[in-house]
Formats: C-alpha cells, sequence, structure tokens
C-alpha cells in the first residue's frame, strides 16, 4: 500500500512540473495562414508558406544578439512598431544564443543577402531576421510591419520564410522645396513614407529660379533674398544649416541618404537676385514667382562664379555624408553649349575635390564626365547615350514614366501633363532596362521618382500626387521584372488603402484599383 501511495505521488508531481513547464496552451489559428499571399510591398525575392502563425502578444520578446548601436535602434524602431498591436511596448534582450523564444534580430557580419538583403523564418515559435549589415535588418523590420495580422481573435505573423535582396542599389525620390517650401516636419514625414517602402535616396532640389532653400552662411543674400518667396508670390522659406543637418541625420536613422542638389548653370534666377556680380551684366535680377523654365544662367566667365560655386558645394558637402552631390544642369537654354560644356566639366572637378561624386540631369553628358559620375535620364536618350560612352551609369527617371507631379488623368486636381498622363497602372508597368536597346541592366545605377511642386504647396497636395504611385516606383527599383506582375500588384496595393487611411494619406482613389471602403468615424 505505501508503494502503491509513493507510485501515486510521484506521477502527480511529475504531471505538475510537466505542465508548469508547458505554461498556457498555444493558440491555434481556425485556418492555415498563406504567408506567400501576404500584401508586401515592395514584393520580396522569395516568400514559402508553412500554414501556422507566429503570435504577438504583451509578453513577446525581441532578442538582439550583438550590442551594436544600430543594431538597438533598430530593435527599438520594432519595439515601437509592435506597440500598437500588443498595447504594450516589448521588452528588448540582449543575449547570445540565437534560438530564444521570440523575435531575434541577428547581424551575421556577411553578405551572403546581399548588401541591403536579409533573411527571415518564422517558425510558431520564434521569429528569426538575419542580414549581414544593419540596413538589412532595418528593410526586414519594414516588411514585417506588413506581415502582423489582427483578426477578432490573436495578433500574429504567418509562418515561413522570406528571402529578399534588392534590385538596385539606388532607389530614390526627389521633392523639390525650391518652387514651394516645404517645411522640415513635412519633408520628414515624406522620409517616413519613403522608408516604409525600402527607399534609400532622397533627392532635394534645394534651389531654382522661384527660391533658393538652404543657408550658405558665406553667402548670406542667398536666403535673405532668394529664399523670401516662391510660386505664386507666397513667403517661401529655407533651411539653416542646423536644420538641414537634422534631416540629415533623421534621414540617416531611417536609411535614407540625402542628396542635395544646386541647378546650374540654369534654374538659377533666385541666386542672381541675390547677387548681382553672378550676372555677366553686373545687375541683379528680379525675383521670379512664375512656373517657365530655361531663361536664366549664371555667368559662367566669371572667375566670381566658380568661387561661389565652390562656397556653396564646400558647405553643404560639410553638412552631407552620402556620397553624392548633384550638380543639375537641365534646361539651361540660355547658356550657348560652347560655354555650357566647360562649365559642366569645372563644376564636376569643384565636386570632386570636394570628395562627392556628381550627379547632373542628362544634358551633362554633353560634356566629359568624370569617372565614376552619373547621368539622370529624365528626357533626352541621345544624352543617355552619351553618357553611356563615356562609361557613366544612369540614374532612371523618364519624365513620362516615373515623374511624380505628372497627372493621372484630365480630372486630376493637381499636377502637371506635358510630359504624360501617367495613371497608377502605366507608373508601374515598365522596367527601367526595357525603356531604349542600349541602356542595358549593367548601365543603370537605380531608379528615382520626382515630385516638382509647381502645383503643390504643402505635404497633405504632395500626398494626393505620391499615393498610390509612390509604392510602386519602390517596387520596379527592388523587386526583379520577371516577379511583377499588376494584376497582382493591385491587390496588395488596395490592402495599403487601409494602411493609408489610418495614416490620414490624402491619396489619390484611383478607378483602377479596387479600393477598401472608407471607414467613416
Amino acid at each position: 500500500m505505501q508503494t502503491t501511495n509513493n507510485r501515486t505521488g510521484i506521477f502527480i508531481l511529475l504531471t505538475a512540473l510537466f505542465l508548469a513547464g508547458c505554461g498556457e496552451p498555444k493558440p491555434q489559428l481556425d485556418e492555415p495562414s498563406d504567408l506567400s499571399t501576404m500584401a508586401v510591398i515592395p514584393l520580396p525575392a522569395t516568400m514559402t508558406a508553412t500554414g501556422g502563425g507566429f503570435f504577438l502578444d504583451s509578453e513577446t520578446r525581441i532578442y538582439t544578439i550583438h550590442d551594436d548601436e544600430e543594431v538597438q535602434a533598430i530593435a527599438q524602431t520594432l519595439q515601437q512598431a509592435l506597440s500598437g498591436h500588443v498595447n504594450a511596448e516589448p521588452e528588448i534582450v540582449l543575449t547570445t544564443n540565437s534560438e530564444e523564444m521570440g523575435i531575434v534580430l541577428e547581424l551575421t557580419g556577411t553578405e551572403n543577402e546581399g548588401a541591403e538583403g536579409y533573411t527571415m523564418k518564422i517558425s510558431e515559435d520564434q521569429l528569426l531576421i538575419s542580414a549581414g549589415n544593419p540596413a538589412g535588418l532595418f528593410y526586414a523590420v519594414q516588411t514585417l510591419r506588413q506581415l502582423i495580422i489582427a483578426d477578432e481573435k490573436y495578433t500574429y505573423v504567418p509562418t515561413g520564410e522570406i528571402r529578399d535582396n534588392p534590385e538596385y542599389e539606388y532607389r530614390g525620390s526627389m521633392l523639390d522645396v525650391a518652387r514651394h517650401f516645404f517645411t522640415t516636419e513635412e519633408v520628414k514625414k515624406l522620409i517616413d513614407y519613403m522608408s516604409f517602402y525600402k527607399y534609400n535616396y532622397l533627392h532635394l532640389h534645394l534651389a531654382d529660379d522661384q527660391g533658393w532653400r538652404i543657408e550658405i552662411k558665406s553667402w548670406p543674400k542667398l536666403t535673405e533674398i532668394g529664399g523670401s518667396t516662391e510660386v505664386g508670390g507666397g513667403p517661401g522659406g529655407f533651411y539653416t544649416q542646423e536644420e538641414y543637418k537634422d534631416l540629415v541625420a533623421y534621414a540617416s536613422e531611417r536609411y535614407v541618404t540625402i542628396v542635395p542638389e544646386i541647378d546650374m548653370p540654369g534654374h538659377t534666377n533666385a541666386a542672381l537676385a541675390s547677387y548681382p556680380e553672378l550676372n555677366c551684366d553686373g545687375k541683379a535680377r528680379e525675383l521670379y514667382t512664375g512656373t517657365e523654365v530655361g531663361f536664366s544662367t549664371l555667368c559662367t566667365d566669371k572667375e566670381i562664379t566658380y568661387e561661389f560655386i565652390d562656397d556653396v558645394v564646400g558647405e553643404i558637402v560639410e553638412m552631407t555624408p552620402g556620397p553624392y552631390f548633384h550638380i543639375g544642369g537641365d534646361e539651361s537654354h540660355v547658356t550657348p553649349m560652347e560655354d555650357y560644356i566647360p562649365f559642366v566639366n569645372r563644376v564636376q572637378e569643384i565636386v570632386r575635390d570636394h570628395g562627392k561624386i556628381s550627379i547632373g540631369w542628362d544634358e551633362i553628358a554633353n560634356g566629359t564626365l568624370l569617372e565614376g559620375n552619373i547621368a539622370q535620364f529624365w528626357a533626352d536618350q541621345e544624352n543617355a547615350g552619351k553618357a553611356i560612352e563615356q562609361g557613366a551609369r544612369l540614374l532612371m527617371s523618364p519624365a513620362y514614366k516615373a515623374y511624380l507631379d505628372m497627372q493621372y488623368d484630365t480630372a486630376s486636381q493637381f499636377g502637371l501633363h506635358w510630359a504624360a498622363y501617367i495613371p497608377v497602372d502605366s507608373a508601374y508597368i515598365w522596367s527601367a532596362d526595357k525603356l531604349a536597346p542600349e541602356i542595358r541592366r549593367e548601365n543603370i545605377l537605380g531608379i528615382e521618382a520626382p515630385l516638382w511642386s509647381e502645383t503643390i504647396s504643402d505635404l497633405d497636395e504632395a500626398e494626393y500626387l505620391l499615393f498610390p504611385r509612390l509604392p510602386g516606383y519602390a517596387e520596379i527599383s527592388w523587386t526583379p521584372a520577371e516577379k511583377r506582375s499588376w494584376e497582382d500588384y493591385k491587390q496588395r496595393l488596395s490592402e495599403h488603402g487601409k494602411i493609408w487611411d489610418d495614416l490620414d494619406i490624402d491619396y489619390y482613389r484611383s478607378p483602377r484599383v479596387e479600393w477598401p471602403e472608407k471607414i467613416k468615424l
């Protein structure tokens, strides 16, 4: 009898220990999940589903394998993103164990996934993100933000595996802050939108006929006079050097690199109005608030012009850690070609001497491009061919496909249509290496979608032109052409309408996409 009692006691004890070790029973999905059908933009290289769910709750932890400053910052970005789903900030824990039960961020130190690639392995017990570089971890977090499902019962991520790597190294957009000025807070919002879709370059068009937008301490009248107006005669504005540095830092934290542009020798009326000595006749020009182009030029024969450029480039470069400086060069219609070519050649040398690579609109290919410099194809296929013949790579921004300021159709509220009407499907259905036979994949650095601001004066108006096209340009830049399909993409794009509604983004509800019904609050 005593033996039986002992056995019973041992059985009860072992059962209790077993149940204690198991904890709460795992949640179960009512039906299998399918990772491969999730509305991720840009579409990853591969997505393989296993049908289960990795569940998120207030006990979910984020584990980091490395005590690396960038990795910790990415973990905090993920923590903030998850807090709205689990009503708590997940704890971030430094560990050496890559098999922890939770979300694990692992920096491998190799580039098996590519310089910006990542791998995400999702089981019911663990969500492991690995990448060779912090940028890959950051892009994986942007993907993860799009994978979270919250239904009536649970919040979870479908299980499976993602392997991903971008098609192009340069994935950019441009904001023209010269025609209309945009505040630092508005630019930061744009950076947030871009980083969510894995863009990595923001080109700021900082000076044009209508306004000069960046403080140059050695030439203070540029902002005092040149920054005082905008298209339509508004108050204009400019960024102090401290504000510009803050924008550069904000972008860098989101793996977006700022590319500053000072357009020259044309598109320079704001500078010519500020300093008369930059004009060949020594007379200051009147401030300009219209939208015509091609009427202004720096005096290319004066040495003061190059002293001015050297000062401007030097001060901006000092604040800009990225590799590129954009020298403009477009639509300089009143600059004779015999003056334009030596000007472009000399400006490239100034930029090189300040340690940067020049980018210029495709007209600069009429000059002699220095090794490594980039021509931005926007209008002239012949110029693109000249750049390729000189061994330069191209940044692809064909106006009839990639200009975000082009109207969707004849009823569009904002925008122009001199290049084309660009509905959301036309914006998506093209490949950079298929536009012209002489432009091949190896000639292309990347893709940039410019937003010129003649017709828009604030971010709300800009959002109408940005969305729904901005995500499409991101996918063209990131996803191989053979994996892209408009029929598939428009379904994923529709799901993103819910995200934009939640963020109060004023997007254009194109009739070519079946958008979710807008919830009235």
